[in-house]
């Protein structure tokens, strides 16, 4: 279960500098990184407690992290 949480951050942090090299976000690489880290981490324990979410581990922390990558940047944007 350790080996899957530390994939799972890897994952999210090469996802989000992905996105940002490639334009996809305009947040900052350490953002995009600290974004998509909590995005997986809360689709993770949502799957150990719920049993909700993909049948792999890295499908789900690839969807939790685009999909926070979405939300939580344009949620604030025009403030």
């Amino acid at each position: 279960m350790f080996m899957v949480l530390m994939g799972t951050v890897i994952i999210a942090g090469i996802v989000g500098y992905v996105s940002e090299k490639t334009g996809f976000t305009r947040n900052g690489i350490l953002q995009s990184i600290i974004i998509c880290v909590g995005g997986a981490f809360l689709a993770y324990f949502v799957k150990i407690m719920f049993g909700f979410g993909f049948r792999t581990p890295g499908i789900n922390a690839i969807v939790a992290s685009l999909g926070s990558l979405i939300i939580v940047p344009t949620h604030w944007r025009n403030r």
